[in-house]
């Protein structure tokens, strides 16, 4: 049962898939974290594994940058292959003060320039949220390790290259923690099909002043991170 962009057989993948935008994060996720890691997709090189995490089945695949990449994935991954659970991991850029680099961002809900939502709502606006179980779960569980998280609003831009000077200011006085740019899409398809959605990001950039992640830096959040979202999603 392959779809035009995931080749895996039926069952190749668990209820559960966590979603990095680059693939070889997913790559090293399964590498990092699983036991029995199976690499189960390799189409466009957006590779997927499914492993085991503390005895658990568990997911990993890549979805390429933007909110219209990752939508062609996680539909696929929903529609054809029974997964339930679909959280992003990723970085994003803090708007919000009191941020540091490296502090978690849990994504209440996601404001958007993307028209993808107003299509799925006949052109109204659409609040596009977190589903309240996934998001509840991983906020205990970093509770529980002593996280730095913040949860809240975050912003899921179409542009990389920001335009607008004036946008994080605007954000900053709306709210806004940080901007990234798939958490909206994706929450506006978990609600119309039923099935849960959460996106948990690590500061990698704070965009008022500019200071950013090394590489080091990035790596070492990439590993809170995901040990975070594992800890939080595996069953008792």
């Amino acid at each position: 049962m392959s779809t035009p962009h995931i080749e895996a057989d039926p069952g190749a993948f668990a209820d559960t898939v966590l979603l990095p935008g680059d693939p070889l994060r997913a790559a090293y996720i399964a590498e990092r974290f699983f036991s029995e890691a199976e690499c189960v997709n390799t189409v466009r090189n957006m590779l997927g594994f499914t492993g085991r995490f503390r005895g658990q089945r568990i997911s990993v695949m890549g979805t390429g940058m933007g909110i219209p990449s990752c939508l062609i994935y996680a539909t696929e991954l929903v529609q054809h292959y029974g997964v339930r659970r679909l959280l992003r991991i990723g970085t994003c850029g803090g708007v919000a003060e009191g941020l540091a680099l490296g502090d978690l961002v849990l994504a209440l809900g996601a404001c958007t320039d993307s028209a993808v939502n107003r299509q799925r709502f006949a052109g109204l606006d659409f609040a596009a949220t977190a589903s309240w179980p996934l998001l509840a779960r991983i906020a205990a569980e970093a509770a529980a390790q002593h996280c730095r998280l913040k949860v809240g609003n975050v912003f899921s831009s179409d542009l990389f290259y920001a335009t607008d000077p004036d946008a994080t200011v605007r954000m900053r006085r709306m709210g806004v923690l940080a901007v990234e740019m798939e958490a909206a899409g994706l929450y506006g398809l978990a609600a119309e099909r039923g099935v849960e959605a959460a996106a948990l990001l690590s500061v990698s950039d704070l965009l008022p002043d500019g200071a950013s992640m090394s590489a080091e830096q990035r790596r070492a959040g990439l590993d809170r991170m995901v040990e975070l979202a594992l800890s939080a999603i595996i069953e008792p």
